[in-house]
């Protein structure tokens, strides 16, 4: 049964008093960014109806060159996210379909080498599927970069909404098999990826290669993948072959993967330098000259979304209604929920379920009523396995606007 907890109890509970001390105030500040959130993104939508890709549903489109979109939060109630609601992060221009086609006619192949590999190889991508034992994981991947259309001040970039994120089961070979069988040096760190994918000016060149540390690589649960949801892994999200790093930034699995390199030092490829950094210490919202230390994005942090609830629904006052939805926390698990339609000076306590694997989202549900006919809100709120709660606002305003983990809201009327 649901359990409803005063501020003041959380505060003794977990030491977390931010929320009693301002909830009410964040209302003034919360309310600008969660306007733009209910109307910009519908309506830059409906201007691009060109981007919309036939084998896609349920996307809000942001940009054509690169191909962007994010899921409509409601279509990421499923267990696991569909192939045609997953969402869609390019850097540059993805392999055609007729490109594909022709490299996997003469053998697509992903090449394993690097300076600190004992013996350099290639599998084709049947040999990879009958060499190595098989693996299926359900795995979350969020882009580093969703929730920056509620950050303030604006950064460049993308302007996500919730809906850059997904979990699904990818099935393929352990990165970890693989490159046991090549062999990897002692001085190995890092390892970095290269795909097909080409620049936005048209050079034949990734237009990313990241890559992640040794020790993230030999998890069981990275995978270098061939499908999705039991299907073929769809185009515009890799197919055929993607290396799969869940819980890390989606930058961090590779589309379209070619080759894998091992590395005895961080990966220096495409967009390693200043992408996906953030400072390593606080600096003052707006500050876009910030020239002190960066460090590499890694486990994403704790986030929840309402997935049942469409904004403006209306319910009936004073009666129960489920509110449901997923959370998930990078590397860690989330172990509690919560829930306020009171611009947060009390929550209610969600049941959360355990993650099908590591790595995957959590489901989470509980029954609410709205006290009255009129505006509320419903805020959902996910503290993971080390007690780190989201916060209301971005918790460490950066210049580029990543790992916004503030808290989902969704309007509704009581009638």
């Amino acid at each position: 049964m649901s359990k409803k907890i005063t501020n003041i109890e959380l505060q003794d509970k977990e030491r977390r008093g931010f929320f009693s001390k301002v909830g009410i105030a964040l209302l003034g500040i919360s309310a600008m960014p969660l306007f733009n959130s209910f109307g910009g993104s519908v309506a830059l939508a409906n201007e691009l109806p060109a981007y919309r890709l036939k084998d896609k549903k349920n996307l809000k489109y942001h940009g054509e060159r690169p191909l962007t979109a994010e899921t409509e939060v409601y279509a990421l109630d499923s267990d696991f996210t569909k192939p045609e609601n997953f969402f869609i992060r390019n850097n540059g221009v993805p392999p055609s379909m007729d490109k594909i086609k022709e490299r996997v006619k003469n053998g697509w192949t992903l090449e394993v080498s690097g300076e600190s590999v004992k013996d350099a190889k290639t599998y084709t991508l049947d040999e990879l599927k009958s060499k190595f034992k098989h693996y299926t994981y359900a795995l979350t991947l969020e882009c580093g970069g969703n929730g920056r259309g509620e950050v303030i001040p604006s950064t460049k970039g993308t302007q996500w909404g919730y809906g850059a994120v997904a979990c699904g089961r990818w099935t393929g070979v352990r990165v970890r098999d693989i490159l046991e069988d090549c062999g990897i040096k002692d001085d190995a760190v890092y390892i970095g990826y290269y795909g097909v994918d080409t620049k936005l000016t048209g050079e034949e060149v990734a237009p990313i290669s990241r890559g992640v540390p040794l020790k993230k690589a030999l998890q069981d649960e990275t995978l270098i993948a061939w499908e999705y949801e039991g299907k073929d892994i769809p185009w515009v999200n890799g197919y055929p072959l993607r290396l799969v790093c869940g819980g890390y930034p989606a930058s961090a699995s590779g589309k379209w993967l070619s080759k894998i390199v091992v590395r005895d030092k961080i990966h220096d490829g495409e967009k390693m330098a200043t992408s996906y950094k953030i400072p390593v210490e606080p600096v003052r919202p707006g500050d876009f000259n910030y020239k002190g230390e960066m460090k590499i994005i890694e486990s994403m942090p704790v986030k929840s979304i309402i997935t049942n609830i469409k904004n403006d629904t209306k319910f009936k006052a004073n009666k129960n209604f489920e509110v449901r939805g997923k959370a998930w926390a990078g590397e860690l698990e989330v172990n509690e929920v919560y829930v306020s339609v009171d611009y947060g000076v009390t929550w209610i306590k969600a049941n959360v379920e355990k993650p099908i694997n590591r790595l995957a989202w959590q489901k989470w549900s509980t029954k609410i009523k709205l006290p009255t006919k009129g505006y509320y809100e419903i805020w959902a709120r996910a503290v993971d396995s080390e007690g780190k709660s989201q916060p209301m606002v971005l918790a460490q305003w950066n210049p580029n606007g990543y790992l916004n983990n503030s808290c989902h809201r969704v309007s509704v009327v009581g009638v």
